[in-house]
């Protein structure tokens, strides 16, 4: 489904960061070359997905909100479901993680979220619920999108801002360094990520209180 400027312009006054979940994440966040926190969360189709089905490959954490206008960007674009083509050919997973509050308006139950990134052509490998924000919190998850590469010996070797340029605007998909496309090249490659972690950038992630 075609995203229009419009409706993007219209989402903008929702985009901006509130501080409170950045320092309620900020001394949880998982360390670039320590071990990738463990999870167990359900798809949207109700199935069980553990972090540990997924040893001895690369994966790809991508947390999501389809309400954020930065999220619409790479969805609009076709920046986001391009790069999880590239990746899952190679043999990635690739797991979205929506840990929006079940009780914040801009929530959707699975077989909604997962309409709508049918939609937009998403081509993950699962998308994940966690709507309590237990795993967002563990890895220390901000805006939407944050992304995480973790390697096969499950090692966290990448998180941060999918790429550098930290606007809402399409147009600058096609200029910007793609931090994640970078550290898998490099990572499945043999070599040390260039750039490990990154500022992100985008609209806070929707965290339940308390």
């Amino acid at each position: 489904m075609p995203i229009s400027i419009a409706r993007r312009h219209r989402l903008i006054g929702a985009a901006l960061l509130s501080v409170a979940p950045w320092l309620s994440t900020a001394a949880l966040a998982a360390d670039v070359g320590q071990p990738a926190p463990a999870f167990e969360l359900t798809d949207t189709t109700g199935k069980t997905v553990k972090l540990s089905d997924f040893k001895g490959k690369f994966v790809v954490l991508e947390w999501t909100n389809p309400s954020c206008p930065f999220v619409v960007k790479h969805y609009g674009s076709q920046n986001m479901q391009s790069l999880q083509k590239e990746a899952t050919a190679k043999g990635v997973v690739w797991l979205s993680i929506s840990s929006t509050a079940r009780s914040h308006s801009e929530y959707l139950a699975p077989a909604s979220l997962a309409q709508r990134y049918k939609e937009w052509g998403g081509a993950y490998s699962a998308m994940l619920m966690d709507d309590d924000g237990v795993v967002g919190k563990a890895y220390g998850a901000r805006t939407t999108p944050h992304m995480y590469v973790i390697d096969p010996k499950g090692l966290l070797v990448y998180a941060g801002g999918i790429d550098d340029k930290r606007s809402a605007n399409p147009a600058d998909v096609k200029t910007a360094t793609n931090f994640v496309r970078v550290a898998l090249g490099e990572a499945m490659g043999g070599k040390p990520v260039s750039t490990p972690s990154a500022a992100p950038y985008g609209c806070s992630v929707k965290y339940a209180l308390g």
